[in-house]
């Protein structure tokens, strides 16, 4: 009994003394913050309204040399169809941008411009993506290089930019809308506009590298990019 009783005389001070509690909020671990959203590899789409110009930062080597443009309806030995002299205008399309911001119309992209239309499952695609990627650096301040990623996943998307370079700006057609108004139904495929916005050729003939996107923006563009 003397022990018992020596036994509860003793455990309210040591409750005392350890500090014993039922826990609160704020021991508890704070929560953790969702995972941020992988920045875009990509440019913005806000200046692809204005035109290029040779006094652009990271201006490029390109230089001005007289196109020939192919006669309506002429088939290159490589199988590419040629526009007719006078071009024509881009479709009447507006696409929104990968990065976000104000939707961009299609006829207002400032030419000279390269338009890619890829998507990451397309092997062709992503075989010439790099060589456009060199494009845009060696002709920056002369012409416009813009990706127009079709019927794509962002996560897709974003992962080819960021695993083979890719920083020019990319508008977004998950509906293949510019595809239907060029009536084709294969990619890639490569637009080429020129200063006064006019559409002058669409290749469709696979993957391009380098020595056949200089020959196709000479020919059609009217300008000297090296390879």
């Amino acid at each position: 009994m003397n022990r018992r009783r020596l036994a509860l005389a003793v455990l309210p001070l040591l409750l005392a003394v350890t500090g014993c509690t039922s826990g609160t909020a704020d021991d508890e671990p704070a929560p953790r913050p969702a995972a941020a959203e992988r920045p875009s590899p990509f440019r913005d789409c806000a200046t692809l309204s204005t035109a290029p110009t040779a006094t652009s930062p990271g201006s490029g080597t390109a230089t001005p040399t007289t196109a020939t443009p192919a006669s309506p309806g002429t088939t290159a030995p490589d199988g590419t169809t040629a526009r007719a002299a006078g071009g024509s205008a881009l479709p009447e399309l507006t696409l929104s941008c990968f990065t976000g911001g104000a939707p961009v119309v299609l006829r207002e992209v400032a030419g000279p411009a390269v338009i890619n239309v890829w998507a990451s499952w397309c092997p062709p695609c992503r075989k010439e993506l790099p060589a456009f990627q060199r494009l845009s650096e060696r002709a920056a301040g002369q012409l416009q290089v813009v990706g127009v990623n079709s019927r794509d996943s962002r996560g897709g998307a974003q992962s080819i930019g960021e695993d083979f370079g890719v920083r020019f700006p990319i508008l977004v057609d998950q509906g293949e809308a510019l595809q239907r108004e060029l009536k084709r139904n294969a990619i890639p495929l490569t637009l080429f506009v020129d200063a006064d916005g006019q559409l002058r050729h669409i290749d469709a003939s696979g993957a391009l590298d380098d020595t056949k996107l200089a020959k196709l923006v000479r020919q059609h563009l009217g300008l000297a990019v090296p390879a």
